[in-house]
């Protein structure tokens, strides 16, 4: 069964930086593709940013372009997201989700098979 486990969420001031990391388990990862989605209070589920497992293509929300990285570590299984020049409006439960048809990355959630439990991340002003 796949799990996926997200850490590194919490509290940082504006212009702060945080690394989320999503650590996969259950299966062979070597054609999937992974992404990183939040969801703030009142709101849908947005995409943030994604990967194919084998790094080669990423895929950024323009609201994150240029502040956040998504990178992959296969030897790991792990995702990570690292976020610089944090700001409030970052503030949300970030999740890591995989897509087991990962030949095309994909920037829906439908399209996504599995899902983490989410990490809090709260940016104050």
């Amino acid at each position: 069964q796949v799990q996926l486990v997200e850490s590194g969420g919490g509290l940082v001031q504006a212009g702060g930086s945080l690394r989320l990391s999503c650590v996969a388990s259950g299966r062979t990862f070597s054609d999937w593709a992974m992404g990183w989605f939040r969801q703030a209070p009142g709101t849908e589920r947005e995409f943030v940013a994604a990967i194919s497992w084998s790094g080669d293509s990423t895929y950024y929300a323009d609201s994150v372009k240029g502040r956040f990285t998504i990178s992959s570590d296969n030897a790991k299984n792990t995702v990570y997201l690292q976020m610089n020049n944090l700001k409030p409006e970052d503030t949300a439960v970030y999740y890591c989700a995989a897509d087991e048809q990962g030949a095309v990355v994909s920037i829906f959630s439908w399209e996504y098979d599995y899902w983490g439990q989410g990490t809090q991340v709260t940016v104050s002003s």
